[in-house]
């Protein structure tokens, strides 16, 4: 990938809201901004992967003080071009080692956006990072699906999640690697495109140990952002660590 912008470029940013539109629906977002201004207490929130600022920017207007990081200048712009999104300072870098100069009460990572690390030590540097930015007592947060292994049957390592005539989609598992990707082939005026996002899984047993090696203790883990219980049956969690106050 030679784009500076990586795999959320120009063309990414410029479709990115409206391909991800159930997102951006206010029963999604407003439990997460509620959730995270609760954990900021008054103090400021770091967002990883700030993106176009579905979050970040009800997160502002709720008074919480945002700063962002994210690799990709072309999602910042769209950021920027909404209103209030010129008032949230970003940090344009790999946010598992791009330092900003605060502290935080709060950091998170929402929607799967770990994965876009696709290394264990990427992740673990994320970890330490944040740590790095929390202040004491303060909660790093992730958003991020339980891997869907369990549908693959054995031999199998695709799992399809779109299918019509001009459009397929499916999940790509190397399980030896904990190396995934999303691929996508869609038929345009009877050509077809294809492209590939990588990705790399992880358990959430395995971001309890990343948060240990970050000096993070577990503080709350739930199915979701309105506290729905973790279950072995959740298809996803919302994780919460903390720093020690002393």
């Amino acid at each position: 990938m030679d784009d500076p912008d990586g795999y959320f470029g120009e063309r990414a940013a410029a479709t990115y809201d409206e391909s991800s539109a159930y997102m951006f629906d206010p029963a999604v977002v407003d439990p997460a901004v509620h959730f995270l201004a609760g954990l900021a207490g008054g103090g400021r929130a770091l967002e990883l992967g700030i993106g176009t600022g579905r979050i970040a920017l009800p997160l502002a207007a709720r008074g919480v003080p945002v700063h962002g990081i994210d690799l990709s200048r072309a999602m910042v712009a769209r950021l920027r071009a909404k209103s209030g999104g010129d008032a949230i300072p970003v940090a344009i870098g790999d946010f598992a080692g791009t330092t900003v100069a605060s502290t935080f009460s709060v950091a998170y990572l929402v929607f799967n956006t770990i994965m876009n690390l696709t290394t264990q030590a990427a992740q673990v540097a994320c970890f330490r990072n944040v740590a790095a930015h929390l202040e004491p007592g303060g909660y790093f947060v992730i958003e991020v699906g339980v891997p869907d292994l369990r549908l693959l049957p054995p031999g199998q390592h695709v799992v399809p999640f779109h299918v019509s005539p001009t459009r397929w989609a499916y999940d790509s598992y190397d399980m030896a690697t904990q190396a995934m990707s999303s691929n996508y082939v869609e038929v345009v005026d009877g050509r077809g495109e294809y492209r590939s996002i990588p990705f790399r899984y992880v358990w959430p047993a395995e971001l309890d140990l990343m948060a240990e090696i970050a000096g993070l203790l577990p503080h709350e883990r739930w199915d979701g952002w309105t506290r729905e219980p973790f279950t072995g049956e959740s298809r996803h969690h919302v994780s919460v660590w903390q720093k020690p106050a002393t």
